[in-house]
């Protein structure tokens, strides 16, 4: 599956790859001789230059899903987003996120049994292509909620299309089936769901904004150092695996091992890290962004969630 920096990216990757395939069916036609027809080639609906555009789709970091970011509320809620921040040195059991432009080989010593998880919990913060299907009922599994332009997954359901095709809690829908979403309300969306044929539902995805992974690894005691409340970290323990690799306090817990935990009870998260083994991957996301998410969403949509184990 190919992953893009940007939308545009990722339509022009298509648009190229879909050119030089009809140039390859005209050379093959007419024996190898290039065409002289002048076909015309649709523009797509928004400009490639974004420096000519009028105005954005998304907002910004400036403006995210309604919260204004400024560098006085970044510096007291969530101070590592600022700007210029320095980089931590890396630890020798620390595990680095592939992102897009940078060197995909990762180097894990301690870590390479759980490279699999590790490279399936990591946000890539990239844009993909998801093509669903709808399931005997008709539906897809999927519900979204409209949030200051845009639209975010608010619910995957356990075993539906959407589960399969990777969908998770927090991804931002772009497009679907060509058409830009932003400003579409949740109403909409599910309207134009509806009305998609069975098979071959394309969307366009960002995936979990706002979100990191952090690999920790079990002490002698079975304990990865950090405590938590309702989902979120309030404490880190000196000298654990949690302080030596960037665990932060204020942050709330989304996933394990890429097994979703939004909604469940700290009981049960517990149980989660205890049978996972000695290494495991931590999905976290600000506590100041994910509350204000869930205001938008009815508390009992959790309670249906996909929390199965992930399919690696």
């Amino acid at each position: 599956m190919s992953l893009y920096p940007s939308l545009e990216d990722m339509k022009v990757d298509q648009m190229a790859k879909a050119q030089q395939e009809i140039s390859n069916r005209i050379i093959s036609a007419v024996g190898g001789m290039p065409s002289s027809s002048g076909g015309s080639v649709a523009a797509p609906p928004y400009p490639l230059h974004p420096e000519h555009s009028g105005g954005h789709a998304y907002p910004g970091l400036s403006e995210y899903m309604g919260l204004e970011f400024t560098d006085e509320i970044l510096r007291l809620n969530m101070p590592e987003y600022l700007p210029g921040q320095q980089l931590q040195p890396l630890h020798s059991n620390q595990v680095v996120a592939a992102t897009p432009g940078f060197n995909q080989q990762l180097v894990a010593p301690i870590s390479s049994t759980a490279m699999n998880v590790i490279s399936h919990s990591t946000p890539t913060n990239a844009i993909r292509q998801v093509v669903l299907c709808k399931d005997a009922n008709g539906k897809v599994g999927m519900r979204v909620k409209d949030i200051n332009k845009g639209v975010f997954v608010c619910l995957v359901m356990k075993d539906s299309p959407a589960a399969l095709a990777g969908l998770r809690f927090g991804d931002q829908l772009l497009e679907l089936n060509g058409t830009v979403l932003a400003g579409l309300s949740t109403d909409k969306v599910h309207a134009l769901v509806k009305k998609c044929s069975a098979n071959n539902i394309s969307l366009a995805v960002r995936d979990r904004p706002f979100e990191r992974a952090i690999t920790l690894h079990k002490d002698s005691h079975g304990h990865i150092g950090f405590q938590f409340k309702d989902g979120e970290v309030i404490a880190i323990v000196k000298d654990s695996s949690a302080a030596r690799n960037g665990m932060v306090i204020q942050h709330q817990m989304l996933e394990v091992n890429g097994q979703n935990v939004v909604g469940l009870k700290d009981k049960a998260i517990t149980e989660i890290v205890r049978d996972s083994g000695n290494i495991l991957t931590v999905t976290i996301m600000p506590s100041f962004v994910y509350k204000h998410m869930m205001k938008h969403m009815a508390s009992s949509l959790t309670k249906i969630m996909d929390h199965a184990l992930p399919m690696l």
